[in-house]
């Protein structure tokens, strides 16, 4: 029964990792089936939005490595516990809240550990609701996703006889707090762990954490003991997404509350099982500045750490070489009138010069994208910048654009050049929340008629400028 459990929550990982899910992630290491880790997004338009909470998965924990997790967990995260029995019976699950258990994300996630969930079956739900063999890992993500609602405080037992005015004073104080929250804590102390930057933005960790690999490439930091996130490189291109989105939410919050202004208490919020604090936007947004401006100059160090590992012809280096020239030679052979290039020949830089497809509204741009590669590439992915303005739905406000290259090809640098060409020409695309990087022309894009024509007005706007 063991050996079926682990072989079903295998099979589970494999497909999550293989799904576009852009609001999902799950990562082990190596076959650890026993050590897993997910990542959930806040859902657009909550209080929870674009925040990185983290999920922790363990089959067969001892005691001492339950408490190994609990310890790791210092951001709203889960440990899920697999008996041998599953998934016949659902998995323990374990929320261990943020500054040691002494914050409370959600009705139904309690600082000390309890989630409340029917699928779990720590919650009597209705009939169809409980836990069945056919249901999962994404079932019970998605299932914790959904509280994370545009209300959460409707997740209260008895908020439908719920109408009196405190009641809905509750409400919006309970979305304000947890909007502070999770900007400050799920993203900015996370972001600014990953970075080694303390509150004020002092780092206390070198810029691109040289201390992770050698200039030659050739021999990675490996080491078991040391702790295991796969997700440092996600969350940082996310937040590089979805940071204008942050700052908005931050303009929403000061228009909103004052800073030093105490959190409310909610009704159903004990002593040791509260979200307690004060407002401090000004701070935050003060914090989220100086980790933009570190992982520009993170991205900027991987340009100097490469001509390092180039001089010692190290692995990744050659690599990238090797891909750059078999990128340029499809270039030729398919006529593509685009053109790539090394910038002072570093192959971790690439210069692409994008010209505009005819008869769209690209028509007549031409557009200069840098493809910055990490000296940890693959496990790194490139971070890509539009150096040529360009206003566009998919591409934030300072050039960062928003593409999905294949996880199967993650290390086919060609791959992700593909991914933000098919992003700009997609003629039809699915309404998608989660690809919001831009949230003015965002908004216009999926506005009314007019909003439309005027979103293409703009486009071509820059589109004529690119050319000047």
């Amino acid at each position: 029964m063991a050996d079926q459990s682990v072989f079903r929550i295998t099979k589970e990982l494999s497909d999550l990792q293989k799904n576009s899910d852009l609001s999902l992630a799950v990562a082990c290491r190596d076959i650890d089936v026993r050590n897993v880790k997910a990542l959930i997004i806040g859902p657009h338009e909550t209080p929870y939005e674009f925040g990185f909470f983290e999920v922790i998965h363990g089959l067969g924990f001892d005691v001492g490595e339950m408490f190994y997790c609990v310890l790791m967990l210092l951001r709203l995260k889960f440990s899920f516990k697999f008996n041998k029995d599953y998934p016949r019976k659902s998995p323990a699950v374990i929320a261990t809240t943020t500054n040691g258990g002494r914050c409370r994300f959600n009705p139904n996630i309690y600082a000390n550990g309890r989630v409340c969930l029917s699928i779990l079956g720590t919650w009597r739900g209705e009939r169809g609701e409980e836990w069945s063999a056919a249901q999962g890992l994404e079932s019970i993500l998605l299932s914790i996703q959904s509280l994370m609602s545009t209300n959460p405080y409707e997740n209260e037992p008895g908020f439908e006889d719920a109408n009196e005015a405190s009641d809905k004073k509750n409400q919006k104080d309970y979305v304000q707090k947890i909007r502070h929250e999770t900007l400050r804590i799920s993203v900015i102390q996370r972001l600014e762990e990953y970075l080694g930057m303390s509150s004020d933005g002092t780092l206390t960790a070198p810029v691109a954490n040289r201390d992770d690999y050698d200039l030659d490439m050739d021999v990675m930091d490996d080491d078991s003991s040391v702790p295991f996130e796969p997700f440092k490189d996600i969350c940082k291109r996310r937040f590089l997404w979805y940071y204008d989105s942050y700052l908005a939410a931050i303009q929403k919050g000061k228009a909103e509350v004052k800073d030093n202004q105490v959190f409310t208490r909610m009704p159903f919020e004990g002593t040791s099982n509260t979200m307690e604090g004060k407002f401090n936007y000004s701070e935050l947004e003060k914090r989220l500045r100086n980790i933009k401006m570190a992982l520009d100059a993170e991205t900027a160090a991987w340009a100097v750490d490469g001509l390092a590992a180039k001089a010692k012809e190290g692995t990744v280096a050659v690599n990238l070489q090797r891909q750059y020239e078999q990128v340029v030679e499809s270039f030729k052979r398919s006529d593509t009138p685009h053109n790539l290039e090394l910038l002072d020949g570093n192959p971790f830089v690439w210069v692409l010069s994008y010209i505009g497809k005819p008869m769209t509204n690209l028509d007549g741009g031409l557009f200069r994208i840098k493809l910055c590669f990490s000296p940890r590439f693959p496990e790194d992915q490139p971070r890509i910048k539009f150096e040529t303005r360009m206003f566009h739905h998919r591409i934030s406000t300072d050039g960062t654009p928003c593409y999905f290259a294949p996880p199967s090809r993650r290390e086919d640098a060609k791959s992700h050049i593909e991914a933000v060409i098919d992003a700009l020409e997609e003629e039809q695309p699915p309404y998608d929340p989660r690809t919001l990087v831009h949230p003015e022309a965002f908004k216009l894009y999926w506005g009314s008629a007019d909003d439309r024509k005027m979103y293409n007005r703009r486009l071509r706007r820059s589109v004529q400028q690119s050319m000047e």
